[in-house]
């Protein structure tokens, strides 16, 4: 069985937490509060010396980092990631500008503005980049998202569950997602999705090592 060491408000590891729901898989689930530093103890850089999470054990001593890849490790021979070869390729285009567009700016705000006790104090001079170009990356989603139902292939896949774990909370972070219609109902398809779970639900933890 897996085991995955993740945050509950995370939004890179709630992306595993989704995938896994979706496909059924069962996973022990190890909580890793990265505010108060369980993420940089010598026992979890021995595991991920990025002091990261989500982090997944795949097997005894085997462990997986970065969010999107254990997407594509977990998901491997489902529906959830595609296989013809230009398909798969547009998957990880989108994965790609997730990572690289919606993460160090919705993903950022997100996490000073809601996680971190004064975050906004002490990233206010940062606030209006992430914005301007938070808002840059929401309008190309919308744009795609006003011609197709999902992102890839017209159906279900990790490319959505890679851009829905921040898009999700955009509007938590002062996001206006009125603008964004399509964005909006794609938020709502997601979430009827089979197997879907919120952020906040909880399963049995265990004590981060």
């Amino acid at each position: 069985m897996y085991t995955l060491y993740s945050m509950q408000r995370s939004g890179n590891s709630y992306k595993v937490r989704l995938a896994l729901a979706r496909l059924g898989i069962p996973y022990k689930l190890v909580e890793v509060d990265i505010l108060q530093g369980e993420s940089r103890t010598p026992e979890f850089l021995a595991k991920n010396p990025n002091g990261q999470v989500p982090l997944l054990e795949v097997a005894p001593d085997r462990h997986l980092a970065e969010s999107n890849a254990i997407l594509w490790y977990v998901a491997g021979g489902s529906t959830l990631a595609p296989e013809e070869r230009i398909v798969r390729a547009q998957a990880l285009q989108w994965m790609f500008f997730e990572q690289r567009s919606l993460e160090p700016n919705i993903g950022a705000a997100y996490f000073w503005l809601c996680l971190v006790k004064g975050g906004r104090d002490l990233q206010s001079h940062a606030l209006e980049d992430w914005m301007e170009n938070g808002y840059r990356s929401l309008k190309v989603m919308d744009m795609h998202l006003s011609k197709h139902d999902y992102f890839v292939d017209n159906r279900f896949t990790i490319a959505d569950i890679a851009l829905y774990g921040f898009a999700h909370v955009a509007h938590q972070c002062d996001f206006d997602l009125g603008r964004y219609p399509a964005v909006r109902d794609w938020l709502d398809r997601i979430a009827a999705e089979p197997g879907y779970v919120p952020m906040d639900w909880q399963r049995q933890t265990v004590a981060a090592e």
